[in-house]
This record gives structure tokens, sequence and C-alpha cells, in this order.
């Protein structure tokens, strides 16, 4: 059995077809495949720190999280969004158990810098890989959201690109950025293989820009701490990630190592 860690945004969970979660059944029924899926939630958060006035800034790219966004940030990301896609897991029959970084310490955190500034934003220090490799064991699929606690049982608000990239890396996993875009697109055209100078290449003459720029630049980062693969799919177009595993030429694989573009 191998390890496929899959990074789904929270924003495309209702827009996903009903291939894409048979897809994880047939995977982990048929190609012997434990799959482990962490989500985001980014613009249901900003909808619902809305709703209730609470207001929210970004830093860097980064949402300020004080106390009280803290707590909004798991309410939306633990509770409507994971059940809603465990719920959907398990209309096709899977055994799917939602869970936070917080249970059973699954991830642990430090600050990602001046708390003064970002507030309770943090970093993986730490994944238990004994926990997932218990539910694996047992034929569950983990659905995580990104949220992990640190020292003194603070709880700290994980960027999901980066929490999947922690969890692929401690397990030498193959990384799988499951979006709503077919790819790393130059000129209208999708590329199918990039390596970091590339990558690097196209970011500087801005190729690739806005929100694909830190979904990249954590593939590289998951790739430099041990993910055997990073790739970006889209989980728009029917049974795309059964046809990506069974090697058809869809979506944007990224590794470290020089390939031949010619």
């Amino acid at each position: 059995m191998s390890y496929l860690v899959i990074k789904c945004g929270g924003s495309i969970v209702d827009q996903l077809p009903e291939s894409f979660f048979q897809d994880l059944v047939k995977l982990q029924e048929t190609k012997k495949i434990k799959p482990i899926i962490v989500h985001g939630g980014g613009p249901m958060i900003t909808s619902q720190l809305k709703l209730m006035n609470v207001k929210t800034t970004f830093v860097n790219g980064l949402r300020v999280t004080t106390k009280e966004v803290l707590d909004v940030v798991e309410m939306v990301l633990s509770g409507s969004v994971n059940k809603k896609i465990v719920r959907r897991m398990i209309d096709q029959d899977a055994k799917a158990i939602g869970m936070s970084g917080i249970d059973g310490q699954l991830l642990e955190a430090t600050p990602i810098q001046d708390v003064a500034k970002y507030g309770f934003v943090g970093q993986i220090k730490k994944v238990n890989l004994e926990l997932i490799d218990s539910l694996l064991d047992q034929d569950y699929i983990p659905v995580i959201s990104p949220i992990a606690i640190g020292q003194d049982h603070q709880h700290y608000n994980i960027n999901a690109d980066v929490a999947a990239s922690a969890i692929a890396s401690s397990l030498q996993a193959p990384l799988c950025f499951i979006s709503d875009i077919p790819g790393v697109l130059v000129n209208d055209e999708v590329l199918h293989y990039a390596d970091q100078v590339k990558i690097e290449q196209l970011i500087e003459d801005q190729t690739i820009n806005g929100g694909m720029i830190p979904k990249v630049q954590a593939a590289l980062d998951a790739l430099t701490a041990g993910a055997s693969e990073v790739s970006i799919v889209n989980g728009m177009d029917e049974h795309a990630l059964f046809d990506f595993i069974q090697g058809e030429k869809i979506g944007t694989r990224i590794q470290l190592k020089e390939i031949s573009y010619a």
C-alpha cells in the first residue's frame, strides 16, 4: 500500500463531481492506495467573519489570526467544511473520518513569526504519523482540517497547502493539489511537467501569479522536505483523479530535478 496526500480547496467542495469521491474509494480498494485528505476553506472563513462582524486582515498573504478570528476559523474549517467533505465521502460508502490537527495532537506547530504581527498563524513542527497509520490500517480515509496545536495547548491556523505539504513530506508520499484549474498554464497550454528552475522562471516572468504562487512554492517546499512527487490536478473533470493516478497526461507534475523541455 502507498500513501497519497490530497489537498482539496474548501471553496470547491460543493463543485466537485461525485466521481471525485467515487475515485477515492476505488483507488483505496483497487489500487492499494491510502488516501489522506487535507482541506482549506478561506472564502467560507471570510464570509463567516463578515457575517459575524469580525474584522479580518492579511499581511504578506497570511490572514492575521487573533483569538476571535481563530475561533471562527476553527468553527468553519473543523466544523462545516470538514463535515461536508466527510458527508460526501460517506455517501459513496467510504470509511471517512473527519478530524483537525488538534485531535490526537496530529499536527504540532510553532508560531510562524511574530505573534504580535500575524497572530496565531503557525508552521508545522511535527506530524503524528502513528495516528495517521493507525487510521489507515483500519481502512479509514482521514479528512483533516489545518488547525494545529502548540505549546500550552495553543491552537494555530495553518495554511492548508502548508499542512498538506508537511504531511506528505513526513510520509515521503506524493502530494496532489485538487483545484478548479487544469494545472500550470503557459500560453494557455497546460505545462504537464515542471522542475524547480522552470517554476522559478515562470514566477519571475509572472506567467505564474496570484494564488498559484503559494501553491507551487508549497509544492517545492514539500519536495525539498521529502515528498516523492507533487501534482496539480483539475478536480472538476470527471474521474480526473483516477485518470491521473493511472498515468494519463493531465495536470502538472512538479519535481526538483532538471527536466528536458525539448
